[in-house]
């Protein structure tokens, strides 16, 4: 107990720092941490779990959902002190964290990788000072996979081949299995997991099938504003397209708006298929009205899983490499079974 007690004090000498702008910790926002006149109080518990947690953005509605389940799950009510950090896409910015995370001797840190290379340098640190990392949502690509304790998130490789598997059975139903069937897809972040995982899965199914055709893969970061101009971008370039797939709900919204700017529905008999991910309220409303056609979900709500994992650590319980998030595939079919319940 002495250990992490004087681990809290010196966590929270941290962020008296940086809230009085003296210090090189500025720019991290702590929550849960209640303050008095005088400034942050002491903390009388001293068994709180402290934890530095690297989001990488907030591009999405998704991205809230997921930092929301976090903070809730990792709140001093559930024993521990968090300090959480913004990287707002930027991979230099989430090395700077885990850095500020050591130095101030977290027990734990948790990433949310913005892309899947070049985390062996700044791992090895966090290892060398015996502090365990957990990947939440997306995954890296490292030399030695010891130097992450465990994966949190979803399989986003099964999550593409979902997709894939259901617009082979939906051509079927269509009449147009042996179709050509022109496929262009509106990709998120180059080099996340979330982009490569969800591309290979639905690249496999589509290898099955000869009559595919991918005639187009354009950007659109896995945000709204760059999903609508990929998408006006890929409609001035091609008049054919039966199939569009956007790799997070988001860039479905934007690409919507260009269809619809320029006169295109989806969804219906003899218009082109929009699949999407992420299963967003939003996006379960438009699968309801025929918009999108299937949605594949891409469940943010990891938080408590993520302390069940870290207070399993704590007792000294095996904790697995890799744990992957129940997931659905919502269609019209389906849809109105769980879009009450959507909390995001």
């Amino acid at each position: 107990m002495l250990i992490k007690k004087y681990k809290i004090a010196a966590l929270l000498t941290a962020v008296a720092v940086a809230i009085t702008g003296c210090g090189p910790f500025t720019g991290f926002s702590v929550y849960d941490v209640t303050s008095g006149d005088s400034g942050i109080e002491t903390m009388s518990d001293d068994a709180l779990i402290s934890v530095g947690f690297s989001q990488l953005g907030s591009e999405s509605t998704w991205r809230s959902a997921n930092t929301e389940s976090v903070k809730s799950a990792l709140s001093t009510n559930n024993g521990f002190f968090l300090i959480y950090d913004n990287a707002r896409q930027k991979q230099e910015k989430q090395f700077k964290a885990v850095r500020s995370f050591i130095s101030q001797r977290v027990d734990y840190i948790v990433i949310c990788p913005v892309i899947q290379e070049g985390w062996d340098v700044v791992l090895t640190e966090a290892r060398d000072a015996g502090i365990p990392v957990i990947l939440l949502d997306r995954n890296i690509s490292v030399n030695d996979e010891s130097m992450y304790t465990s994966f949190i998130g979803e399989d986003m490789y099964a999550e593409g081949a979902s997709a894939g598997k259901w617009l082979e059975e939906h051509l079927e139903k269509q009449g147009k299995s042996e179709d050509d069937i022109n496929i262009v897809v509106i990709e998120g972040t180059s080099g996340s997991s979330a982009q490569e995982g969800r591309a290979r899965g639905f690249g496999a199914i589509a290898a099955r099938n000869m009559n595919w055709k991918m005639i187009a893969s354009a950007k659109g970061e896995f945000t709204q504003t760059k999903g609508n101009e990929t998408m006006a971008r890929l409609l001035r370039e091609f008049d054919d397209i039966d199939v569009i797939v956007c790799q997070n709900d988001d860039m479905a919204f934007g690409a919507i708006e260009a269809l619809n700017e320029a006169g295109v529905k989806t969804g219906g008999a003899g218009d082109p298929i929009l699949i999407s991910f992420d299963g967003t309220r939003k996006a379960l409303e438009l699968v309801k009205e025929g918009v999108i056609n299937v949605d594949v979900e891409c469940n943010p709500n990891s938080g408590e899983l993520l302390a069940q994992i870290i207070n399993g650590l704590e007792s000294g319980k095996e904790i697995k490499k890799t744990y992957y998030m129940e997931e659905k595939v919502f269609t019209k079919e389906n849809v109105d079974e769980y879009i009450e319940d959507r909390n995001y």
